[in-house]
């Protein structure tokens, strides 16, 4: 065990992870990682894994997904899974999982009470909650409002390894060995110090049995490769996804402006519209006006003619007038012709 690895192992690779975890051989390291990551209040005794490490499992189909599942003293359901890669449908996934795993306790027609409190823990190679330095996330059913949990039954950890760091000095606890073993493990021939326990001695030779064992390492490079294979699929996928919802958000935005320019039309035609009516409404008012302007014009004219006539029989009554003038005034020339005569014989003396 003190000489170096001939290969450097990555204990995140699902073959490796499940062999140091997920092997009848050693249930204890189970145990030890259980304890130490989700520290209960009352340790866990014993453990029972129920899906054990099998090479073949593997080597069935390459792009499978190989959890561990452990059963404890007490019936409590465990579910460990390791993830290299974080995509976004992850969070999903945990609870796909988390529901598989418990809904599967009972047969239907089954009391309530066959269900046991399922706790799933998630090793990720990559970030998942960017914007908290915290690597390790308990999630439960829960009221967060007021503070309260709907049930122990449903229990889902995340242990983001990058963010996991080695202080100077720092004396590490049973999580702080595993979250060291499984983030560093892949740049180590051999086990440093700080990890010499005996928990760590076991694990480090799962790693020495995969980097010295031909068949043993044969498969973690068939299974790296699946990896490779498995994480560029998905990378194109999330990118096609990315280009998919970048088009449909520029389609949108098109839509958008389609819809505003539809809508300024739709303003411009019923402006038109309005204006057509007013200028109708106009033009009927122009007609009417030089309705009412004709029948003004007639009725002027009719008031013209009128007094036409009446300034012709003005005229005939000042030439009536004028002519009874003269024949008065003839009448009293006439008068004082006939006054001179009578005066003139009254003063002739008698014969």
């Amino acid at each position: 065990m003190n000489d170096p690895l001939k290969h450097k192992i990555n204990p995140m690779v699902d073959c490796v992870f499940k062999a140091i975890l997920g092997s009848v051989l050693r249930p204890h390291l189970l145990k030890h990682f259980l304890n130490g990551i989700l520290k209960p209040k009352s340790p866990i005794v014993k453990v029972v894994i129920l899906n054990p490490y099998n090479e073949k499992e593997y080597k069935k189909d390459k792009l499978t997904i190989v959890d561990i599942k452990a059963t404890d003293e007490h019936d409590n359901v465990y579910q460990i899974e390791v993830q290299l890669k974080v995509y976004p449908y992850i969070p999903v996934r945990m609870l796909h999982t988390w529901s598989d795993v418990f809904t599967k306790q009972a047969d239907e027609g089954d009391s309530f009470y066959k269900h046991k409190p399922v706790i799933a823990i998630w090793l990720l190679g990559d970030t998942l909650f960017r914007d908290t330095p915290v690597y390790h996330h308990h999630f439960q059913a829960a009221d967060l409002a007021n503070g309260r949990v709907l049930s122990d039954h449903m229990s889902i950890h995340t242990l983001e390894l990058k963010k996991w760091q080695l202080q100077e000095g720092q004396v590490l606890s049973a999580e702080d060995q595993w979250l060291y073993f499984f983030s560093e493990g892949k740049h180590w021939t051999e086990l440093p110090a700080a990890l010499d326990t005996e928990e760590m001695r076991q694990a480090m030779a799962v790693l020495k049995q995969f980097s010295e064992k031909q068949r043993d390492y044969d498969l973690y490079q068939a299974r790296q490769k699946a990896i490779r294979d498995e994480a560029s699929k998905q990378e194109l996928i999330q990118l096609a996804e990315l280009e998919a919802l970048e088009a449909k958000r520029e389609l949108a935005q098109t839509n958008v402006v389609l819809e505003e320019k539809k809508v300024a039309l739709e303003e411009k035609s019923v402006a038109l519209e309005e204006t057509n009516v007013a200028l109708e409404e106009k033009s009927v008012a122009l007609e009417e006006t030089n309705v009412a302007l004709e029948e003004k014009s007639v009725a002027l004219e009719e008031t013209n003619v009128a007094l036409e006539e009446k300034n012709v029989a003005l005229e005939q009554k000042d030439e009536q007038l004028k002519a009874s003038q003269a024949q008065a005034e003839q009448l009293k020339q006439e008068m004082e012709a006939l006054k001179r005569l009578l005066g003139k014989d009254n003063s002739e003396p008698d014969a």
